[in-house]
């Protein structure tokens, strides 16, 4: 096989959220979400594919002193170093060897920029995905197959760790804000959207049926520790059989902290039976110290330390083996971080369960706040490609449906995702969740996740678009 990338382009719609969603040092209301395009030649055919994501304040470097004009200027710019890296590289025998060339170059660029390497990444997992999607929509064979059968060239021992079937069904882990109204009448009139859609926990938990959670702690040990308890309370009420994650946002700045407050929780007869359904805790530690030989010491003598996970450390591909030299239990995936970057880590992961068969091991699946029309269908295909049938979602719960989009997209969408999404009640359409999971058979039976072709009519180009236009 020889694949060649040929050029790209981008194309922008600015989206706005149902009400704020607060994630660490961070509240998104409104960002852009960008849209790539891209001409790749596979064998000598020319053919297109798309790869999207919203470009989303405080993540990519959680740097207090930049302000969001700043940092969208920085990951537009590591965007269009990935996309010209890419049709600069010469024709690869695989599209795995591709990437790999384009990761290291890319790798190289940032570091001669001062550029982080998690931002690097986000550029070029952009062309990565759009390669993926243009060679499956060229096969027309959906993105498991085409991965098992190893048409991408990935190495065979992480194949091996794949699931021979992708499940069809993924159990919705429900993002609790740390802005997020827990119970109805924590809602404030003035601040009732009135959509249709559900706005508060227990609205979420009743409209669902929700099973799992994902909760956000902001580091201080008051404040989280009276907020687990509340949650507590209203998830054991409402739920029967029930699990959850512990988002630490990289808030805490040393380990000392965080074992304070799992300590005070951990000394909680009442919360006992809450704590046990805790599946793991995510980044809970800055990433400027996460990986440091201070934290792995600490780890070691924290005999009773809950599972931990790495997030947003997981900058480049010698992110994770450090993670678990320093006590860590996995890694999470997100598409934003690499396709081909989360498949050579869930093969280090399933290496790490076979050399300690009594440990666990974790690969979580987390979200970005992922939305339709492209990065929510290929995002839930590689999850499931992965094996992940637990994931993170919370696009549906901060976006109003897929009224963002122009109306003749939408029914595009509902017609291609008609088990995935829905017509509400109210007139929208949104997300399916029935009994806490969605259906994503579509998902993982179209060639990357969907097979519709976006109309940027009412999109504006990339070169064209403007903080100002937010």
């Amino acid at each position: 096989m020889s694949i060649q990338f040929l050029n790209w382009d981008g194309f922008v719609l600015n989206v706005r959220t149902r009400f704020p969603f607060r994630h660490g040092i961070a509240t998104l209301t409104a960002c852009p979400h960008l849209i790539v395009r891209a001409t790749v030649a596979i064998d000598g055919q020319t053919c297109i594919g798309y790869a999207a994501d919203h470009l989303p304040p405080k993540w990519f470097t959680k740097n207090p002193a930049t302000s969001y004009r700043e940092d969208l200027v920085e990951m537009i710019g590591v965007i269009r170093s990935a996309g010209e890296i890419a049709t600069e590289l010469p024709a690869s025998a695989s599209l795995f060897a591709w990437w790999e060339q384009l990761y290291q170059r890319q790798i190289a660029w940032a570091n001669m920029q001062r550029i982080p390497l998690l931002l690097a990444g986000f550029g070029t997992s952009f062309m990565e995905r759009a390669a993926i999607d243009a060679y499956c929509r060229q096969a027309n064979r959906p993105f498991a197959e085409v991965l098992r059968s190893n048409f991408f060239g990935v190495p065979a021992e992480i194949l091996q760790c794949l699931p021979s079937v992708p499940p069809r069904e993924i159990i919705c882990r429900h993002t609790v804000g740390l802005s997020d109204p827990i119970a109805d009448g924590d809602i404030a009139e003035a601040d009732r959207v009135n959509d249709g859609l559900p706005q508060s926990l227990e609205q979420c938990i009743a409209a669902y049926g929700l099973t799992h959670f994902k909760i956000k702690l902001t580091g201080d040990v008051a404040t989280d520790s009276a907020r687990l308890r509340r949650l507590a309370e209203v998830i054991t009420d409402k739920v029967d059989d029930f699990a959850f994650t512990l988002d630490g946002n990289e808030n805490f700045k040393t380990v000392e902290p965080l074992r304070r407050l799992w300590d005070s929780l951990a000394g909680d007869a009442a919360l006992q039976p809450f704590l046990r359904r805790l599946l793991f805790v995510e980044q809970p530690l800055h990433r400027d110290l996460a990986l440091d030989d201070s934290v792995r010491q600490a780890m070691q003598q924290w005999k009773d330390c809950p599972p931990m996970i790495i997030d947003e450390s997981d900058a480049s591909l010698e992110s994770l083996p450090r993670a678990l030299e320093c006590g860590y239990r996995g890694v999470s995936h997100k598409n934003c971080k690499g396709v081909f970057k989360g498949l050579v880590n869930a093969g280090r992961i399933a290496a790490a369960r076979r050399q300690n068969p009594g440990a666990k091991f974790l690969l979580s699946g987390e979200d970005l706040s992922n939305i339709a029309p492209i990065s929510l269908q290929q995002d839930l295909a590689v999850m499931a490609s992965l094996g992940i049938t637990d994931v993170e979602r919370n696009g549906q719960h901060y976006f109003k449906g897929l009224d963002y989009l122009p109306k003749q997209m939408q029914c595009a969408v509902l017609g291609f995702h008609g088990d995935l999404f829905r017509m509400h009640p109210s007139g929208l359409m949104a997300m399916k969740i029935e009994k806490g999971k969605i259906d994503i058979t579509s998902c993982i039976t179209a060639p990357f996740g969907t097979f519709l072709e976006p109309d940027f009519s009412t999109f504006t180009p990339l070169d064209d678009w403007s903080f100002d236009s937010l």
